[in-house]
């Protein structure tokens, strides 16, 4: 990252609730632990970098920080009244989904984090209230920040998840040295359906890189200078389970990025990772040598999309 600043204890720290996940697709009915929290950490944990993920539950659930533990990732908990639960139903169109939340964990605050020490801050909101663009900013001052900007376009009204647009995102946006949309939050962000002119958009608010995934048809990348067009790739089996894959994704982005690597190489690998994992259930659990395998045998599809 050429705009890398000061190294700290972690190369890369994510920020984000666990959540009690229960998802319902056309093939199966799943319970499991879920959130940015549990899919970027399992993604990132078997890649050569320190890796630490704070997060916040309910006493009564710490059984599923131990899990991770166990797996050899790095914890620190915040105390929270309650787990995050949600429900995530799926169509044949793994695309889309529809979500519920029965109750919410308490937020992240600036004086929590203020003795985290991280080069890169990875952020997972889940909710529009999970991190206060305060705390945003106290991360800023210390390190890059990474944001999946899902959670800022969510809120919960009586337990449905209703989409809104981010009416801090101006302010909070110029703390933000990389973003993660999808298509339709790129859609709410700026109002433009076209992803260069959203990407350009971001990035005349403060964002250094702009990442715009579009689930089966791949993603951009725009640096403020030039698009770089990531090809998706075909399961090698088939569809499983697309939650997670974007916290998949950006698990291999910032991990390639941290090492060096430049847009298209980053974004490929990502990319990449992100295949592997929509093949089954829960999170990636793949290698590194995995994903390059999957590059080096891989026939890339073509985007149907003009950037």
């Amino acid at each position: 990252m050429t705009h890398q600043k000061a190294k700290y204890m972690y190369d890369i720290c994510c920020v984000g609730h666990i959540t009690l996940d229960k998802i319902v697709t056309p093939k199966a009915i799943v319970h499991m632990p879920g959130g940015t929290s549990i899919y970027f950490s399992n993604a990132i944990r078997n890649m050569d970098v320190s890796y630490a993920l704070v997060t916040a539950l309910a006493e009564k659930d710490m059984y599923i920080v131990e899990d991770l533990r166990d797996k050899g990732i790095e914890v620190k908990v915040l105390p929270s009244a309650n787990t995050v639960c949600f429900e995530n139903i799926y169509t044949e169109n793994q695309d889309h989904r529809t979500q519920r939340v029965s109750q919410k964990a308490d937020p992240f605050c600036p004086s929590q984090l203020q003795k985290i020490e991280a080069t890169v801050f990875h952020l997972g909101p889940l909710l529009a209230d999970d991190i206060p663009v305060e705390s945003i900013r106290t991360l800023s001052q210390k390190g890059l920040v990474s944001l999946d900007i899902q959670g800022y376009l969510r809120e919960v009204r009586d337990t449905r998840v209703c989409a809104i647009d981010w009416s801090a995102k101006k302010e909070a946006l110029q703390y933000v040295d990389i973003l993660k949309a999808n298509e339709s939050e790129m859609l709410v962000l700026t109002g433009y359906s076209d992803v260069r002119r959203s990407a350009r958009v971001l990035f005349d608010w403060g964002v250094k890189e702009v990442v715009i995934t579009l689930g089966s048809r791949g993603s951009v990348i725009y640096n403020g200078q030039n698009f770089y067009t990531i090809p998706a790739y075909s399961p090698v089996t088939s569809v499983v389970d697309a939650t997670g894959c974007g916290d998949t994704y950006m698990a291999g982005y910032l991990y390639q990025r941290i090492k060096g690597a430049e847009f298209q190489e980053a974004g490929e690998f990502a990319a990449a990772m992100a295949t592997l994992k929509i093949e089954s259930s829960g999170p990636f659990t793949g290698t590194q040598e995995d994903v390059q395998a999957l590059l080096a045998g891989s026939t890339r599809e073509k985007m149907l999309i003009t950037v």
